[in-house]
């Protein structure tokens, strides 16, 4: 009996007779020779077929192909004559099902035609590779931090509070409770399970209703939290080092196909090595003014503030101990420099900005509870969080990452609306 293969294994049936099962990804027929390109979720394949091969019914049948076509292919393995590549000699091909004409075609489509059809062209090559990193660097995620410690917690999606204020949160009715909102990261209640676990993490959706149209935002994405009790600032920043570190080799290791498909040049990754360089916000409002920007002492950096720096830097950097004024009130201040918060954004090379956002988290009841106030937060809906203060209050620190920011580094996607497979924009909800 035929052998039914994927197509990534190929390379290890050469010579042999397989079956290919997937869907017709480009055709062109040269006299009497066909050439098939095939796609079934693993990968990519040419296949030649001949009517002295295949015989007139089949050589018939592939005649009336469309692009997206399903169907069965056997053949004999080859190794392509000038390339690491390898493909099928096809003998005979069945018919799943015929496509109808596919609205996606080698002309160049506007961004509103692609995310219309993004139930479709989610099926291009350059889209079937952004997803493949990005199932990579999530499942190294997960191996990389069990190897330090973390477990992973389920922090809930509705929440009764913000972490940062409800400006920017969707409202859910909830019952005849008022309202809910949908979480914007999971940290607050991550803190709840250090006592229990010591290190944990969680990975999932987050909502953010800002009412930005710029390529670094969505309104739902994928968020990684970390928390670690008996962690402070410095080795806060190690943990993200390391695991940074870890993603870019898991990708440059398992994804070299997608990257050439991408045609990402991937120079820049091979330089992403320990240890990543450190300056300070003040530092980095002196190096931006010396470049001509206007940013103050008291500001925060923006998209165009982390490109012009990082014209400094081949790897990613990390800018720590920003005003305490402009941060979030969990953030522990400095203890030689109250007005500073212990807290740091990475910032990635090549124009791609943050990607990870962390801070040692204040572990004093009272200093706590005067910033909740200072923010002006409800006291009341912070009282659970509180109590983690109350009772075993250790120092410890966390960070986040957005996932997508991350795929779109590593991958040289400069446009998030790329990096999830249906994103969510502010003028955008369907497919």
């Amino acid at each position: 009996m035929t052998p039914i293969i994927a197509i990534r294994a190929l390379p290890h049936h050469v010579g042999e007779i397989v079956t290919l099962r997937g869907w017709v990804y480009n055709i062109r027929t040269s006299g009497k020779i066909a050439f098939l390109q095939l796609r079934d979720g693993s990968g990519f394949t040419q296949i030649i077929m001949t009517p002295k091969d295949v015989g007139e019914a089949c050589w018939a049948l592939i005649d009336t192909l469309t692009l997206e076509s399903a169907i069965i292919c056997t053949g004999t393995v080859a190794q392509h004559p000038k390339r690491e590549e390898y493909e099928l000699h096809g003998h005979d091909v069945t018919l799943v099902h015929r496509a109808d004409e596919y609205p996606i075609g080698k002309k160049e489509h506007g961004p509103d035609f692609l995310l219309d059809h993004r139930h479709l062209w989610l099926r291009s090559g350059r889209q079937w590779a952004i997803q493949r990193v990005r199932d990579t660097i999530i499942r190294a995620t997960y191996d990389h931090l069990h190897r330090e410690g973390f477990i992973k917690i389920d922090a809930p999606i509705l929440t009764p509070a913000a972490c940062e204020g409800t400006t920017t949160l969707f409202a859910v009715p909830y019952f005849d409770m008022g309202s809910a909102y949908l979480t914007q990261s999971g940290q607050l209640y991550l803190e709840a399970a250090i006592a229990a676990h010591g290190r944990v993490f969680d990975f999932g959706p987050v909502f953010r209703a800002e009412k930005s149209k710029t390529r670094r935002h969505l309104t739902e994405f994928w968020m990684m939290d970390a928390e670690a009790a008996f962690v402070e600032h410095d080795e806060n920043l190690a943990i993200q080092e390391r695991l940074i570190c870890a993603l870019v080799a898991a990708v440059l290791s398992e994804n070299r196909t997608e990257l050439h498909v991408l045609e990402r040049d991937i120079a820049p990754l091979e330089r992403v090595t320990p240890p990543f360089p450190r300056i300070t916000h003040a530092e980095a409002v002196t190096i931006l003014q010396g470049k001509g920007s206007t940013m103050t002492a008291e500001s925060d950096l923006g998209g165009e503030d982390e490109a012009l720096i990082m014209e400094n830097y081949d790897r990613p950097l990390f800018i720590e101990k920003y005003p305490a004024r402009i941060k979030a009130f969990y953030m522990k201040r400095a203890p030689e420099t109250p007005a500073l918060a212990l807290c740091a954004d990475l910032i990635a090379p090549e124009g791609f900005g943050e990607i990870v956002g962390g801070s040692q988290r204040e572990d004093d009841y009272n200093t706590l509870l005067t910033r909740i106030r200072e923010h002006q937060l409800p006291v009341e809906a912070f009282g659970w969080y509180l109590d983690l203060r109350r009772y075993g209050s250790v120092p410890h620190s966390g960070f986040g990452y957005g996932l997508e920011r991350i795929v779109g580094w590593l991958c040289g996607v400069h446009h998030v609306r790329e990096t999830i497979p249906f994103p969510r924009l502010l003028n955008r909800l369907t497919p």
